[in-house]
C-alpha cells in the first residue's frame, strides 16, 4: 500500500493536518495555529512548526495549562515555558497482510458512558496526552473484566490515508496477557480493510514498546522533538 506524496507531507505535520481537516470540528484556533478543544487530547499544531505563531495561540489557552506539541525545537517565547522535552519515533505500518481476526478476544467499542473509565485508565498508565473526550476522536476499543476497563487502544490523528493507533494501555494488574497488542491488531486490521495506513508514536526511551511495535510490523519513519509547553 503506497501513500501519495501529499499523504506523506501531511504525515510530517500530522497534528496540524488532522486539526484542519478530519478533526476540524474538535479544534479551536486561528491563523496558523490549532489545538484540540478543551476536553480532548491537549495537543496543538502549527502550520509551520519551525516558525510557530504563539501570539495566535494565546486566546485559546488557559494560564498553566500543559499542551503537547511536536516538531518545534526553538527557544521558549515570552510568556511560555517548556515544561518537558524529549523525542519520539513516528512508526508506520509495513507489516504486509492484516493481522488475523482474534475470535478469542472480546472487544468492546468504547462509548460515551465509558469515558470516565477510559480517562481513569489513561491517567494511571500514561499512554500519552488524553482527555475525557479523546475516545470521540476515532474508534476506541477495550477489554473489560466485569465492569472494569482493563485495557484499551484507539484511533486519534488522521492525516490523509494515515490513521494513528493511540491510547494503548493496560492496567498494571493485567499486564503480561497481550491484551493491548491484541486490541491494536484489531484496529490495524480494521484500518487496513478501510484502505488506511496505520501509524503510531512512541517515546524514544520506551524501548520495550518500540521493540514490540517493530515486531508487530511497524517501522521507524522519523524521529522528532516533542515538548510540553505551558503559558503564563
Amino acid at each position: 500500500m503506497l501513500a501519495t506524496m501529499t499523504d506523506t507531507a501531511r504525515l510530517a505535520n500530522a497534528i496540524w493536518h488532522t486539526l484542519t481537516d478530519r478533526h476540524a470540528a474538535y479544534a479551536v484556533g486561528a491563523g496558523a495555529v490549532r489545538r484540540y478543544a478543551p476536553g480532548f487530547s491537549p495537543m496543538l499544531g502549527f502550520a509551520d512548526p519551525e516558525r510557530p505563531d504563539w501570539d495566535a495561540l494565546v486566546p485559546y489557552c488557559t494560564p498553566g495549562e500543559p499542551l503537547y506539541c511536536g516538531g518545534w525545537s526553538g527557544p521558549a517565547p515570552t510568556g511560555w515555558r517548556i515544561e518537558a522535552e524529549s523525542t519520539m519515533f513516528q512508526m508506520v505500518w509495513q507489516g504486509g497482510e492484516p493481522p488475523a481476526a482474534d475470535a478469542a478476544l472480546t472487544v468492546v467499542r468504547l462509548r460515551p458512558e465509558h469515558a470516565s473509565q477510559a480517562l481513569e485508565l489513561a491517567t494511571l498508565t500514561r499512554p500519552g496526552p488524553f482527555g475525557i473526550r479523546t475516545p470521540e476522536l476515532g474508534e476506541y476499543v477495550g477489554c473489560f473484566e466485569g465492569e472494569r476497563l482493563i485495557a484499551m487502544a484507539g484511533e486519534r490523528l488522521h492525516a490523509g490515508r494515515f490513521h494513528e493507533v493511540s491510547g494503548v494501555c493496560t492496567h498494571p494488574d493485567h499486564q503480561g496477557r497481550g491484551l493491548a497488542r491484541r486490541l491494536m491488531n484489531h484496529l490495524i486490521r480494521r484500518q487496513l480493510q478501510r484502505g488506511e495506513t496505520p501509524f503510531l508514536h512512541v517515546m524514544r526511551d520506551n524501548a520495550g514498546a518500540h521493540g514490540l511495535y517493530a515486531r508487530m510490523g511497524f517501522r521507524d519513519h522519523r524521529e522528532s522533538v516533542v515538548r510540553v509547553v505551558v503559558s503564563g
